[in-house]
């Protein structure tokens, strides 16, 4: 972790975010986010929105960010269907076929870039792109795996798993549909989305950003990403993940800064100073110091919680070992983030 003795907001030129679990959760606008991003951009910090939705155009993105209070232009906005597009355009002569098993997201992306979207196998196209899309229909994927068995390159927008439903529970997410083709064809797809560099390579190219700062809620996709593209990275607690799974993440999956939510943007974030004495390692942030002491972190001192957890983070990620969960419980329940 790091410290900044200025305002995050100050500090990085770009922030790239994530948007479910940041910005918003479903249709809903997150607390304070509106408010913490309009008073980062009155600092100097361009704001853009990075996305692993394929089937969401980047007008539609900006539009929902709109009405939560954001304003963002579709320019604002970069997803993984147009990581997926730039991939292929580099990879594929200007005017090739692509076949899309997904929505208008991929297919604008692709024209975007010059390439041409088709819909059956028989058609011959160089490659296959899928992405996530509602209403996918099973005779779309059958095409896709005509083509894929046939020689076509295989690229998929993103690899999530699961997406939220609209009642809580996980619903199939990209990744998961991603395997019916791979199943049927033993081929593995090309992903372009977060974790993976081609989103985050996408997301520096139409930003321009010279120090960029990634800001997410899930450990798996925007901090394992922001790592993977050698960026720092802002976790929030708005979203899937919690103080628990943040204290034991593996080295791949922690973030740069800790914060409760996008008013981080908007604070220093204190050094943490790493002291050794005779009771061993002590690592100390504004007020707090943690310590290990056998199997359990002792956390000691007061003031604000979130500098407590810096601290209590810093004594867990000490070494690329993953820190037990009861080695944090009795520390995290003293800050009140249990």
């Amino acid at each position: 972790m790091k410290g900044s003795d200025r305002p995050l907001s100050e500090a990085y030129d770009v922030a790239l975010l994530d948007l479910d679990g940041v910005v918003y959760v479903g249709q809903r606008p997150v607390p304070a986010a509106a408010e913490s991003l309009a008073k980062a951009r009155a600092a100097g910090q361009r704001l853009a929105f990075v996305t692993n939705n394929a089937s969401r155009t980047p007008s539609a993105v900006a539009a929902l960010l709109c009405r939560v209070g954001v304003p963002a232009e579709p320019s604002d906005v970069v997803t993984s269907a147009q990581a997926a597009a730039r991939l292929l355009s580099e990879r594929l002569p200007a005017g090739s076929a692509v076949l899309v098993v997904g929505g208008m997201g991929l297919r604008k992306a692709l024209y975007d870039r010059g390439l041409r979207p088709v819909s059956t196998a028989s058609e011959r196209p160089a490659a296959v792109v899928q992405g996530y899309e509602p209403g996918l229909a099973y005779g779309l994927i059958a095409e896709g795996a005509k083509a894929v068995s046939g020689g076509a390159l295989f690229v998929g927008s993103n690899g999530d798993f699961t997406i939220p439903g609209g009642d809580g529970a996980p619903q199939p997410g990209n990744g998961s549909l991603l395997q019916v083709i791979r199943c049927a064809t033993g081929v593995d797809p090309i992903v372009t989305g977060k974790p993976e560099r081609p989103l985050h390579h996408e997301s520096i190219i139409r930003t321009g950003a010279r120090r960029p700062l990634v800001v997410g809620d899930r450990l798996d996709t925007d901090i394992e990403g922001a790592n993977n593209g050698e960026a720092d990275s802002l976790l929030v607690f708005t979203g899937v993940t919690d103080p628990l799974t943040a204290l034991t993440a593996a080295p791949k999956y922690r973030p740069t800064y800790l914060a409760p939510d996008l008013t981080g943007l908007l604070v220093p974030h204190p050094e943490i100073r790493r002291e050794t004495g005779d009771g061993g390692e002590r690592y100390e942030c504004a007020g707090w110091t943690a310590r290990w002491d056998g199997a359990e972190i002792v956390l000691d001192g007061s003031g604000e919680p979130y500098d407590g957890l810096r601290a209590l983070a810093a004594a867990a990620w000490r070494t690329d070992e993953t820190a037990p969960r009861e080695a944090v419980t009795g520390a995290l329940s003293r800050l009140g983030l249990s």
